[in-house]
């Protein structure tokens, strides 16, 4: 089978969408299938297409379609596509979601957040991570709390810094922020907190094992976006055995559980302060955490993904 993957990420980019599609390469070409990774469909033969973002994607889309009207067509929804781009561009997302045989969700309360006529489409594949080697002893005398992610308004991402400004002065939490910045005026941003902020240090975008060690040490990890898809980097926490605060959105709730007692609102920089303060001085508090996270870590199993992707081929295909 030829299949045709489209993710507008570009090829070196180590962003969501472009980590996502190469691991979704990868399973698939273990599976037989022959893949193509790009960022837009120059109209080469394919049996099928596999087109992250709805919006982004939509011309891709809308070719495929076009030139291959009876083959399979499987569009996966970010963040973005449910939470911003089906309100603001509704003819250009919802036309990729009708487009589509199969509309693929990272978390499961998707299918709530879509026309009702599209929810039969929705299948939800969890993104994997593979275990870690070890962990690694966390470092004496602070309590480090890891933020992942670039720096962009639908992240949040200097809520958490703004949150520790205000702990007590015995507070041994230190933040430390790895992710590029979208542009200069938030790279600025960054630098600018770390001169009033003596908790707060950014180290920009890291290589993906330097993610990795950071959170083999970690005692905890914060998410404070506004929007999201259903962030690969909780699944990277959860099974680097790192609990987790979220700001209470659906594509954390959607991972992490409808009872999780980890969340805060969007925005809410005291609750988030409260969080983090208890984190550090309550150990049950954190062990609850802990055990929680600990309970998901299945839905992130590297085989549970390849089984889920094999499934809804067959289905596709006519093979199930």
């Amino acid at each position: 089978m030829k299949i045709s993957l489209i993710t507008p990420a570009r090829q070196h980019a180590r962003t969501g969408n472009r980590t996502t599609a190469m691991r979704w390469a990868h399973i698939l070409r273990g599976m037989g299938a022959r893949v193509t990774v790009s960022t837009a469909y120059a109209g080469e033969n394919a049996d099928l297409m596999i087109a992250l973002h709805a919006w982004r994607s939509a011309d891709s889309i809308g070719a495929f379609r076009a030139r291959y009207p009876d083959r399979k067509l499987v569009v996966a929804l970010t963040g973005t596509d449910i939470y911003r781009f089906q309100q603001s561009d509704p003819e250009t997302t919802l036309g990729s979601m009708a487009m589509a045989d199969a509309l693929v969700g990272l978390h499961d309360l998707v299918a709530d957040a879509i026309p009702a006529r599209f929810r039969s489409k929705v299948r939800i594949i969890y993104q994997s991570v593979p275990p870690l080697s070890r962990r690694l002893p966390p470092l004496r005398g602070v309590f480090e709390v890891l933020v992942i992610g670039h720096l962009r308004a639908e992240k949040d991402p200097m809520r958490t810094a703004l949150a520790a400004r205000a702990l007590p002065e015995s507070s041994r939490i230190r933040i430390v922020h790895l992710g590029m910045a979208h542009d200069a005026d938030w790279a600025e941003a960054a630098r600018a907190e770390m001169t009033v902020n003596r908790r707060y240090v950014w180290r920009g975008e890291v290589p993906g094992w330097a993610v990795r060690r950071a959170l083999a040490r970690a005692k905890l990890m914060v998410l404070s976006s506004v929007m999201e898809g259903g962030a690969n980097v909780v699944s990277e926490a959860l099974v680097a055995g790192v609990p987790v605060i979220a700001s209470r959105i659906a594509g954390s709730v959607g991972l992490l559980g409808g009872d999780y007692p980890g969340y805060f609102p969007v925005g809410d920089t005291a609750a988030l302060t409260g969080l983090l303060r208890r984190a550090e001085s309550d150990p049950g508090f954190l062990d609850d955490l802990r055990a929680r996270c600990g309970a998901r870590v299945p839905l992130f199993d590297p085989a549970r993904e390849r089984a889920s992707w094999q499934t809804l081929l067959a289905q596709l295909t006519g093979k199930a």
